[in-house]
């Protein structure tokens, strides 16, 4: 049997978007009226905790009742030919319920909470997160969340998957949100790249298709051009 190559695709919330869950970048950075920096930053955290975890408890049952849309099952549907590695800046689990095996989360899970002192103190969390929920070292609870200002420790291990891709694939990210958007220049020169986006995002990438179209279309195509 010959060996499956590797593609390894970064997805962006606008993948989600087409399931019903909205995005902060196409509402001049307000999210569900919220400015990012009052809900999504260790700063928002010490100033109103309570807003914070209100906020994500209405992310998490968004995210809970949404549903994968095609482009989750079309990428899920490559893993039958090639070796397929999803690196998400989504926190919710859309891949997963689409049948994607191999799936890392750049910036958390809504589905789990941790300690605010401990990072290793990480549960299961479907229903609300409340102000005096504590983990065992005593803590308050909060979003297992990477928020804007904190450091994004997956990406030392989503680095090396670029790096090991015969195909990179970003589908749905405006390629604003560093570290996440600099793993395009990590991708080999030599190696296809395809972005899928309703509006393509500038880049200084070599040997890249972009398809201009909404996810669920633009996965259509990309399937097409990999099976062709």
């Amino acid at each position: 049997m010959s060996k499956k190559k590797k593609i390894v695709v970064l997805t962006g919330a606008g993948i989600s978007a087409e399931s019903g869950l909205k995005t902060f970048r196409d509402s001049d950075g307000l999210w569900e009226g919220h400015d990012v920096t009052e809900v999504a930053t260790p700063r928002a955290w010490i100033k109103n905790p309570a807003l914070v975890l209100e906020f994500y408890n209405q992310r998490r049952k968004n995210a809970a009742e949404a549903k994968p849309n095609a482009a989750h099952f079309g990428l899920a549907s490559l893993q039958d030919d090639f070796d397929v590695s999803i690196i998400t800046q989504n926190i919710d689990d859309l891949h997963e319920q689409a049948g994607s095996k191999m799936v890392l989360h750049l910036h958390g899970s809504i589905f789990e909470m941790r300690s605010e002192q401990d990072e290793s103190l990480v549960y299961e969390i479907r229903e609300d997160i409340k102000l005096g929920d504590k983990a065992e070292d005593g803590a308050q609870l909060r979003p297992n969340i990477v928020w804007f200002e904190e450091q994004v420790p997956m990406i030392q291990y989503a680095i090396p998957l670029v790096l090991s891709a015969d195909f990179f694939v970003v589908v749905g990210t405006s390629l604003v949100v560093y570290p996440a958007a600099g793993l395009l220049n990590y991708a080999p020169i030599e190696i296809p790249k395809y972005v899928i986006d309703k509006k393509i995002p500038p880049t200084n990438a070599i040997n890249v298709t972009n398809i201009e179209k909404p996810a669920t279309e633009g996965i259509k195509d990309l399937i097409a051009l990999l099976k062709g």
